[in-house]
């Protein structure tokens, strides 16, 4: 069995470390710029019913939607090749890769999120998080119920949880208790909406930008009992 690690940090990538808002700006702008007004919002609509159906988002899957309803010019194609190769790293927010190499001082860095399993792992790939944090990114429906499957593949004693969803670090502090620290870093359109500060109680740390991380002291959760988040 795997030794049980201190600490390990839990990481989210939309919004989180990378500025998921302005990659969905700049894929609407390229859509109406190349189809038109009506053809981008046909596309959201085919996205937001689509991540309604599977609880996260899938833009691919969303293209595949808009294709199949019957847009079939080939320009279309195209539009996959400017999700796959958009250069996520100039979307990282300032920091993010310096917070990951000074969490690593009290434990591993990992990265936890919800997705597909072929744009997310490419988000991750490309913007250089999947090698910031050694390989280590799980990527699930719900990462929220699979924290049996985190505890095994990354014991400890205590965990960090980062996430600009409150929802997530309520379900997740629900299930952990006092073995889980919640930090919400306030950036993106969930953190800031006014309705979802209200919905869910305060995470432990909140910060204004990931980058504020660098100034928290994180020796205090060495030495606790070992987590059970099962």
């Amino acid at each position: 069995m795997t030794a049980a690690n201190e600490v390990v940090f839990l990481l989210d990538i939309d919004n989180t470390l990378l500025d998921n808002d302005r990659i969905v700006a700049d894929l609407s702008d390229h859509l109406a710029r190349e189809f038109g007004d009506e053809s981008r919002n046909r596309y959201w609509e085919i996205f937001e019913a689509l991540r309604a159906e599977l609880g996260y988002a899938d833009y691919l899957g969303a293209l595949q939607g808009y294709r199949v309803g019957g847009m079939n010019d080939p320009r279309l194609l195209m539009l996959s090749s400017f999700l796959v190769d958009y250069p996520f790293a100039e979307r990282l927010y300032p920091g993010a890769l310096d917070v990951i190499a000074y969490l690593r001082r009290w434990g591993p860095t990992v990265i936890l999120s919800d997705g597909d399993v072929v744009f997310q792992p490419r988000k991750a790939l490309r913007s250089g998080l999947w090698d910031a944090v050694g390989g280590r990114v799980l990527i699930y429906q719900h990462k929220e119920q699979m924290l049996d499957d985190v505890e095994q593949r990354y014991p400890a004693r205590h965990y960090v949880m980062v996430d600009d969803k409150l929802r997530i670090l309520a379900a997740m502090k629900k299930i952990c208790g006092d073995h889980l620290t919640t930090v919400f870093p306030r950036q993106g359109h969930y953190a800031l909406d006014p309705g979802n500060i209200a919905a869910y109680p305060p995470a432990d740390i909140t910060i204004e930008h990931i980058g504020d991380l660098i100034n928290y002291d994180f020796s205090t959760l060495l030495g606790i009992p070992k987590a059970d988040c099962t």
